[in-house]
């Protein structure tokens, strides 16, 4: 073999190592991205929203009666996903009785001036007293316990000067943003400009048992959809838990 002949061999040669080096990392690159893809689990979502029943810190269905009116602490729930604070509110009057009248529909604005109803309150008949709505305010997105419902005749800390809490508010300390809850978390003081997004609620007056089901007005903040950005909840039902 001349060397003009032995250079071409090793010159083929050391391509052909190229080419099996690479296809080795091709594979290699492949293996790694099913391998991640396998570590990180996709964001799951919904394409309805779930009809759950709600349950108290023991893991049983919460009966109306054991919703304490006018709670000093904060009941929050997930819905329509998990990790989504929904809270839950037995409204009451200054002395601590649950409202003796339906609290009723409401219509409600968002910004640029569309307008939806949150539906009315649940619970039995002249006491239908209980609310839910998300519980990330809709200013910049704080959680309890910086936003939490203060109940009517409680000061409201940091609440504009002159006002007195006569009808129970929401209240986020991050900024000042104020939602009435017996008016479909309606806003009642900026900077926000959006009320609270709703959840539809159901009492069975036979088991006196309440379920979530359905979500009305903007989008819960920082989501594209209600529907999205979280994963379904692993039960038929949702938990409470309690801050405070």
């Amino acid at each position: 073999m001349d060397g003009g002949e032995e250079s071409f061999d090793k010159g083929r040669r050391n391509f052909l190592k190229i080419v099996m080096v690479a296809s080795v990392g091709v594979a290699a690159i492949g293996m790694m991205k099913g391998g991640i893809s396998e570590m990180i689990a996709p964001t799951l979502g919904l394409t309805s929203f779930p009809s759950l029943t709600i349950y108290d810190t023991t893991g049983k269905p919460l009966l109306y009666e054991n919703l304490q009116v006018n709670s000093s602490s904060i009941v929050l729930f997930e819905y329509p996903l998990s990790g989504d604070p929904t809270f839950l509110i037995n409204l009451g009057d200054t002395s601590g009785k649950p409202l003796d009248i339906t609290v009723p529909p409401k219509p409600v604005s968002i910004e640029l001036g569309t307008t939806y109803t949150y539906p009315t309150g649940v619970g039995p008949t002249g006491s239908q007293s209980v609310v839910a709505f998300s519980a990330i305010c809709q200013h910049a997105g704080c959680v309890p316990p910086s936003i939490h419902y203060y109940p009517p005749g409680t000061p409201v800390p940091g609440y504009y000067s002159g006002s007195v809490n006569t009808v129970g508010l929401i209240h986020c300390s991050c900024h000042g943003s104020t939602y009435e809850p017996a008016n479909g978390a309606a806003v009642k003081n900026g900077p926000t400009q959006n009320p609270l997004p709703g959840v539809f609620l159901k009492y069975d007056s036979s088991t006196h048992q309440l379920t979530a089901y359905k979500m009305t007005g903007p989008v819960i903040f920082g989501k594209p959809s209600d529907l999205t950005g979280g994963s379904p909840l692993s039960t038929p039902y949702t938990k409470i838990s309690i801050i405070g």
